[in-house]
């Protein structure tokens, strides 16, 4: 899945049969495994409803190139996957902080 067009905070991916997908950018993430680090980054289609999915593939980075491929080892994804749930508990708890910083004010 390495074929993509990147603006601003948006990626179209072609999928297998050849249709494409906008997707926003959530976030960009480093996660270590087995002792080395690699680029993740977590997609949302932008037509996606309130329960949609989020994809994570693997990506990097060669100056203005940009090669995003999927993550086929399932451990790998579940690693991967679990680290975006950390980010996202942290967001949560950061946005909850900020709100009650707000409120003291």
């Amino acid at each position: 899945m390495s074929n993509y067009e990147e603006e601003m905070d948006q990626i179209t991916l072609t999928l297998e049969d050849d249709s494409e997908l906008l997707c926003d950018v959530i976030a960009t993430f480093p996660v270590t495994i087995k002792g080395v680090e690699q680029m993740y980054v977590a997609l949302l289609p932008t037509d996606a409803g309130e329960d949609a999915e989020i994809f994570l593939y693997r990506f990097s980075e060669d100056g203005d190139e940009i090669d995003i491929q999927n993550i086929e080892d399932d451990e790998e994804f579940e690693i991967v996957a679990d680290k975006f749930d950390e980010l996202l508990d942290e967001e949560e708890f950061d946005e909850l902080f900020d709100d009650e910083e707000e409120d003291e004010e």
